[in-house]
């Protein structure tokens, strides 16, 4: 059944603690105060997203808002990327942070406990064609299989890290412990991978640290890539010496991860990894499942309408 084109349709995605319903009242709140006409779902698992956003677009809803973190806003656009080109050009995608991460949210400005802010920037309606990622790869079973991001690929040492992060944010709630308890536990993990991999005209066969391959700010690994210019920012980070990964790590908790020696950084429209060895694979900060390479990671420009603030 069709709707007004002009309500929201709005995707509340919890964080699974206690304070669930306490934040839904906030931002159920605010939008009441901002006269919104809305209809609003809960998102009940991970996989559910996928299939409230295609029954939004289906009923005829113009502008979806993602209550979720980068999880949830990547299982979105996935959603709206199996649409063909005319009806995407129809939606317009908005997020009120809400998840474990919200870099994605963050890159634009949107901040977790400024739902009044945020819902008055998406009321205005300002709405910017986006890129998006795209990894190519071939599942266990040999099928061919792709996935769309909007942060990152992360391919070695970080993906696992991020997995760790996501787990340690949700047990400790704050972003800075989750960072400093996952840079603890990384002294158990593998710290470099056997990997080939073909950047522009670079051929790079040696053993690595980490692969990031971001169409934004890649969790802080690609700080200068921007999700419009039809370009990937690539960050490959070699195995330092000890006293160079203590630096590493500081300058990445700075933000001035590129300043570190061990970081060699790119930029270019494709990726081609042609061996990973057991590497750990994530996309915006979600473990993949076994993909086997080789890996093709490309960007698609202005593919997504993303409302974003003035």
């Amino acid at each position: 059944m069709a709707v007004n084109e002009n309500k929201w349709g709005v995707i509340y995605c919890p964080k699974h603690t206690f304070r669930n319903k306490s934040r839904w009242d906030v931002i159920e709140r605010v939008l009441r105060a901002h006269r919104i006409d809305y209809d609003y779902v809960h998102s009940e698992s991970a996989g559910s997203v996928d299939r409230l956003v295609k029954m939004m677009v289906n009923n005829g809803y113009r502008t979806i808002i993602i209550a979720g973190g980068d999880s949830a806003l990547n299982d979105a656009v996935n959603s709206l990327m199996q649409f063909d080109a005319e009806v995407r050009q129809r939606v317009s995608l908005g997020v009120i942070p809400n998840g474990t991460m919200n870099d994605f949210a963050h890159y634009w400005g949107f901040r977790e406990g400024e739902v009044e802010q945020t819902v008055d920037w998406l009321c205005q309606r300002r709405v910017r064609r986006i890129d998006v990622g795209r990894i190519n790869y071939r599942n266990r079973h040999g099928e061919a299989c792709h996935r769309y991001f909007l942060n990152c690929v992360n391919v070695g040492l970080i993906a696992a890290i991020m997995n760790m992060r996501s787990q340690t944010r949700q047990l400790l709630g704050s972003r800075t412990l989750s960072f400093i308890f996952s840079f603890i536990l990384m002294i158990f993990q593998r710290l470099e991978y056997k990997m080939r991999l073909r950047i522009n005209d670079d051929k790079i066969e040696r053993k690595v640290m980490t692969v990031c391959v971001g169409n934004a700010l890649g969790y802080g690994q690609t700080p200068n890539a921007v999700p419009y210019n039809g370009l990937l920012d690539v960050s490959v980070v070699y195995h330092p010496e000890i006293t160079q990964l203590f630096d590493g790590w500081y300058l990445f908790l700075r933000g001035k991860f590129l300043n570190s020696r061990s970081v060699h950084p790119y930029r270019t429209r494709e990726v081609t990894f042609d061996e990973i060895s057991q590497s750990l694979v994530s996309v915006d900060g979600r473990l993949m499942n076994s993909p086997m390479a080789p890996l093709k990671v490309r960007v698609e420009q202005e593919v997504i309408n993303f409302l974003i603030p003035e």
